[in-house]
């Protein structure tokens, strides 16, 4: 029988498991993620993290469980592309963004249009766009950056950048991977306050080996290990579990 938790949830994994070459990724994985929350996932090496979210975006199918999006939505029935149009937007570890282009280009371009690229070519940007893409540009703390290419903005700009441009094609799920891995101090308590920003409007998972960055964050924290969850909860009381001082803090 399936949990009454899954018509409201964003994102609900049960069960999940899969293995690759008999090496078991994920291990009967359990997850739910409510509308408008900010989670943290932590976890060793070879915990299952990167698995957990290649099977969330359809770059992986799960052997066994359930995954669904939105209430009644299964992704595992989906394709990689089918899932980016439902909402779902993933940030990869290393920033990927037009260095060439500047900050306002990149967010244009990343502008959640269904359009061909025929008509791309001659598209002008609406009113609407326009205070979108102003809005976004405030949000990731851009806006004095704009007219700047993005090769020249430091490595923390890149990724406010990148998370800018998901946020331009309008996720109701952001999946973040190590996003203050490489940042200054004070880029990455920035990007602390940026994703909680984020969260009033969206859910966000967000991948970490930063403890002092989850500290920040102040949510609640899933640690996995061996492909399943281990502990979870705040901040403190994961931190405290004897499970994870033994396979995740400890070493």
């Amino acid at each position: 029988m399936i949990p009454d938790v899954k018509p409201n949830s964003v994102l609900y994994l049960s069960g999940v498991s899969v293995s690759f070459d008999g090496f078991k990724a994920l291990n009967s994985l359990s997850i739910v993620i409510e509308p408008g929350e900010l989670r943290a996932i932590i976890g060793p090496n070879g915990a299952g993290k990167t698995t957990m979210m290649d099977i969330i975006t359809g770059k992986t199918r799960p052997d066994e469980g359930e995954v669904f999006f939105n209430g009644n939505i299964d992704l595992t029935k989906k394709d990689e592309a089918d899932i980016a149009q439902l909402g779902i937007g993933r940030k990869f570890q290393k920033p990927t963004v037009f260095e060439g282009h500047t900050v306002w280009d990149n967010l244009e371009l990343a502008l959640n249009r269904r359009r061909t690229v025929f008509s791309t070519l001659f598209y002008r940007l609406s009113g609407e766009d326009k205070d979108r893409i102003e809005e976004i540009l405030e949000t990731v703390r851009l806006t004095h950056r704009r007219d700047e290419l993005a090769a020249n903005l430091s490595h923390g700009q890149k990724q406010w950048l990148e998370i800018g441009m998901l946020l331009a094609q309008e996720p109701k799920l952001l999946l973040v991977d190590e996003p203050v891995a490489g940042m200054t101090d004070a880029e990455t308590a920035e990007t602390a306050i940026l994703l909680k920003d984020i969260a009033k409007t969206r859910s966000v998972v967000v991948v970490e080996h930063d403890m002092g960055f989850i500290r920040d964050l102040g949510v609640k924290v899933t640690c996995l290990a061996e492909g399943s969850v281990l502990a979870e909860g705040s901040i403190d009381f994961v931190s405290n579990d004897p499970k994870v001082i033994e396979n995740y803090l400890g070493r």
